[in-house]
């Protein structure tokens, strides 16, 4: 059957997800409110690490045992909850009063498409995963690396989970990775001279691969891994003047800057069994343009 999904209407609750019955079905999607049971309410949180400090949202809050139970971890935590359903948000909003946590938990008549992501360290939700799936454009754009997305059961397309608790429903959390897809340069400054780096990175979600090139030659970086904002790869060729070299580089990404520090090991002159060893400071920048293609000539190299 194929379905058209406009008008959307989305029942932004933290609720398993139906289909509506009758004659509404073939236009629109909603989550109807389900209270989750609140012992998976206190795995997610542990699995997410809620503590000082964390702004936690939850895109569908129901009655908001989520964001209240957030609360209650820590003076410092604070949270909003969105829905639609006006009798909820009511309701959520009394409890946070009469436990004493309007201060710092506050509840909004709102569609989750129109919440505010920029401000928050975790997002929680519970919705028809075809929702959730939507979610995730909004997710990206929006919330910054190092975000913790929590979900109850339902995964958010084929982004796969960063951790997950199997000891009971499942509960998924996602980190999200901070954008480094395109041109990078740095140069290092080693011992053995001053060396410029064109790098290539292609990323899909948090899946990383990338190509660098140092003078005429070309090689791909290995084992990157990036969780958040922290990114860590490594690099080994053989570069002009200094033989077989490895680079372990660890980084934060900001913005279109990475900056970090790199150990670059390469064979001690004399005697290529021995490894000489230099901590350097590394700082690469994001580009519009990229030396890898530029012209190598047609030497050995």
């Amino acid at each position: 059957m194929r379905l058209d999904i406009r008008p959307l209407l989305i029942t932004a609750c933290f609720a398993y997800a139906a289909w509506v019955p009758g004659p509404a079905a073939a236009q629109e999607r909603y989550s109807p409110f389900v209270p989750s049971e609140q012992e998976n309410v206190d795995r997610m949180l542990r699995l997410a690490g809620i503590g000082d400090g964390d702004v936690v949202i939850d895109l569908g809050s129901g009655d908001g045992r989520i964001v209240l139970s957030a609360a209650r971890v820590s003076s410092t935590v604070r949270g909003i909850g969105v829905d639609l359903d006006e009798k909820l948000v009511e309701k959520a909003n009394a409890a946070a009063r009469t436990e004493g946590l309007a201060d710092r938990v506050q509840f909004l008549r709102q569609n989750a498409f129109d919440a505010d992501l920029s401000k928050v360290t975790v997002i929680a939700m519970w919705l028809w995963p075809e929702v959730q799936h939507m979610l995730r454009p909004k997710i990206f754009k929006e919330a910054r690396p190092g975000t913790r997305v929590i979900t109850n059961l339902f995964e958010i397309g084929n982004w796969p989970p960063d951790q997950t608790d199997k000891d009971g429903p499942q509960v998924n959390m996602w980190i999200v990775p901070a954008r480094v897809d395109g041109y990078w340069n740095w140069e290092l400054v080693t011992p053995k001279g001053r060396r410029a780096y064109a790098a290539i990175l292609e990323q899909r979600l948090q899946s990383v691969e990338g190509f660098i090139r140092a003078g005429d030659r070309r090689g791909l970086i290995s084992d990157i891994k990036l969780r958040g904002e922290e990114i860590t790869f490594t690099l080994s060729m053989t570069l002009d003047g200094s033989g077989y070299t490895r680079h372990e580089f660890t980084g934060r990404v900001k913005g279109d800057a990475i900056e970090g520090v790199v150990r670059v090991s390469w064979p001690r002159e004399g005697d290529d069994t021995e490894m000489e060893n230099s901590v350097l400071p590394w700082r690469a920048t994001r580009s519009q343009n990229s030396a890898y293609f530029a012209p190598t000539g047609v030497g050995p190299k």
